[in-house]
C-alpha cells in the first residue's frame, strides 16, 4: 500500500507543477517499479541500464537529466555511485513535505 500512497502523492503534486513533462512520470514510475520490486525497502539501488528500458529512454544523456531534474525538483533524493559495480541510490521523497 505504501507505493499506492506515492504513486497518488506524486500525481497530486506534479498536476500543478508545469517543469514535469512525460519523460519525468515515466521514469518516476520505474523507481516506483523497482522500489515494488525491492520490497518497498528505501533507498532503491538501480543501475541505470535496469531503469532506462522501464522508463523508455534510450539516451543516456535524456537519462540522466531527467533523473537530475526530479532530484532537483524534490520529487527523488539521487545519490549517484559513480562507480559502475555499485548501483546508484534514490529515495523517495515525502512528497508532502517539499518547499
Amino acid at each position: 500500500m505504501a507505493e499506492l500512497k506515492l504513486l497518488s502523492a506524486f500525481f497530486d503534486a506534479i498536476h500543478a507543477d508545469p517543469k514535469v513533462s512525460s519523460r519525468h512520470i515515466s521514469l518516476y514510475m520505474a523507481i516506483l517499479k523497482c522500489y515494488y520490486n525491492q520490497e518497498c525497502k528505501c533507498p532503491v539501488h538501480v543501475y541505470s541500464y535496469e531503469l532506462m528500458p522501464l522508463a523508455k529512454i534510450s539516451s543516456s544523456a535524456t537519462f540522466h537529466k531527467t533523473l537530475r531534474e526530479l532530484d532537483e525538483y524534490r520529487y527523488i533524493r539521487y545519490v549517484p555511485s559513480f562507480d559502475n559495480r555499485n548501483r546508484s541510490r534514490i529515495f523517495l521523497t515525502a512528497i508532502g513535505v517539499r518547499k
